[in-house]
């Protein structure tokens, strides 16, 4: 970062800050960038993903994610708190981790003419004497709708509880580290660079409303913190009018895993995301700037599933989300793709399985629009594993007596084809079914902690068999004077995909530990190496 003597840099900073409000009152760009209009070559094209409630009071939300171009001259990109240390160790160890990636989209961001503006808290002083402070410092103070507070808590009316439990501090460590003020200024991995600002107040707002600024993207820590309460971020930007994003991959949380709802570290950061995304503002990834994949911490070897589910018979809509909540969050990342409640053939989000290790299927007689059954085509042709329950079976074929759906597709051998079953119906309702292991399987790993002689089917009995040849049964079913079914099984299926299946999976089912202990196991070996 460049020093200058004190006359010098505080005439350059008035330039600029002058050159920036002319720019901003005459629509111009406010340094040397280029001319593209937005969606032209040099526009961030951005993937926004935002929370839409599937139907008013549902509370299940569709992620969908749309592209959006924006002009990067009017755009600001703003980093939140990315201190050199942090009183917490767990919390340093992740800023240096993601700070190179951090830079790099930085670099990116500026070189097309985007504002960067620097927000460590608290440590102005180090950074007194450069141009980069005096250019926030000089931006003209603007009315403001709202008073831009020193800290912005949740507004019960606008904002549920976020959804950890933050009340400790949030450090991660064990055990954990004592509260102080550790930090001095920036991480030095984020480069500070000429034209930048420096600012840890309601300046940075005057700097981009000078400059005719009103597109901001957001990152740095912690999401559940600073990044939603500080003068500069989210819950105030949103309030001035701004349009926010916030960059997921590039922030963490300050959440201790051992406080509720109790899950693994990351898994609280993406709780938090997904309130932003439902309470606040989209939100977008480094990819978007730099390619390749998401960031993630070292720490976070979490498979991702993704649920697929779209059925009237077993409410899984239900149980699902609560069966994640309460068994997955230590071990899996995990995405909900629901039918969409006006056109129950349309899933919104189904690109979410592109990032996914596991695809689990509760869908029952649902024909899709093309492109989406060829994403599901996809998936599964590329040998990723799948889990399925209950009505999976049928998941993608009308019924004879169904009428056609139009601009749909359907897939009636998915059945044999991925799964290895056999489905022809069901027995009658109110037959008590006896479940015993399939011959061999006693000792599946698949069966560890599923205590049997507990498990008491609460739907049908399916016929499901014969089974392919490359399918293994785990639970055998059997009700009256009637063949017994295979219940659950696992099957190597023609793409080389690992799948586990089983006709269990109405409501009633997901009262039962030891089925629920299935579906754990189930995941963790369809997503084991």
């Amino acid at each position: 970062m460049t020093r200058m003597r004190p006359v010098v840099w505080k005439l350059w900073a008035r330039l600029l800050v002058l050159a920036g409000v002319f720019a901003g009152l005459c629509g111009g760009p406010t340094t040397a960038q280029s001319q593209e209009e937005p969606g032209g070559k040099h526009a961030f094209r951005l993937q926004i993903r935002k929370r839409v409630e599937t139907s008013a009071g549902s509370k299940r939300y569709h992620a969908i994610t749309e592209e959006v171009s924006w002009d990067p001259r009017r755009t600001a990109v703003v980093i939140c708190d990315m201190w050199d240390k942090h009183w917490c160790a767990g919390a340093t160890k992740r800023v240096g981790e993601m700070a190179a990636r951090m830079n790099a989209v930085v670099a990116k961001a500026r070189s097309q003419g985007a504002l960067i503006i620097h927000c460590p808290s608290d440590t102005l002083d180090f950074y007194k004497d450069t141009p980069q402070r005096r250019l926030a410092q000089m931006a003209p103070a603007v009315e403001t709708k709202r008073p831009l507070e020193r800290w912005c808590r949740i507004d019960p009316t606008h904002e549920s509880p976020l959804p950890i439990d933050d009340t400790d501090g949030g450090c991660d460590c064990s055990p954990q580290c004592k509260n102080y003020k550790a930090w001095s200024r920036q991480i030095d991995q984020i480069k500070v660079e000429p034209g930048d600002a420096i600012t840890d107040s309601g300046e940075a707002y005057f700097l981009m409303r000078s400059r005719g600024i009103d597109n901001v993207i957001v990152m740095g820590v912690h999401t559940n913190m600073c990044v939603l309460g500080r003068p500069f971020s989210i819950r105030q930007m949103v309030y001035q009018g701004q349009n926010v994003v916030l960059m997921r991959d590039m922030t963490d949380t300050m959440y201790n895993s051992r406080m509720a709802p109790f899950v693994h570290h990351c898994t609280g950061t993406d709780l938090v995301i997904e309130h932003i995304e439902k309470h606040w503002c989209p939100t977008i990834s480094s990819v978007d700037f730099l390619g390749g994949r998401e960031f993630r911490f070292s720490e976070d070897r979490r498979p991702t599933v993704t649920f697929v589910v779209g059925e009237d018979e077993y409410k899984t809509e239900q149980s699902l989300p609560r069966f994640a909540a309460q068994h997955l969050g230590k071990d899996f990342r995990v995405n909900f793709v629901f039918s969409s409640d006006s056109n129950k053939y349309d899933f919104p989000g189904l690109d979410a399985i592109d990032q996914a290790d596991v695809l689990f299927i509760s869908v029952r007689r649902r024909v899709l629009p093309a492109a989406q059954l060829d994403r599901i085509r996809r998936f599964i042709a590329a040998g990723k594993p799948v889990v399925g329950i209950r009505t999976a079976s049928h998941a993608f074929a009308l019924r004879a007596d169904m009428a056609a759906v139009p601009d749909t597709e359907a897939w009636p051998t998915f059945d044999p084809d991925v799964l290895g079953g056999h489905y022809t119906g069901h027995h009658g309702e109110g037959l008590a079914i006896a479940v015993k292991p399939a011959e061999g399987a006693s000792d599946n790993p698949l069966l560890q902690g599923v205590a049997l002689q507990e498990l008491v089917p609460k739907g049908s009995l399916y016929k499901a068999g014969p089974l392919a040849d490359s399918a293994r049964a785990l639970l055998i079913g059997s009700i009256p004077d009637q063949v017994a079914e295979p219940i659950a099984w696992t099957n190597t299926n023609k793409y080389g995909g690992r799948v586990f299946y089983t006709s269990l999976g109405h409501i009633g089912d997901f009262e039962q530990t030891s089925f629920k202990q299935l579906l754990v196991n189930a995941l963790r070996w369809a997503t084991s190496k």
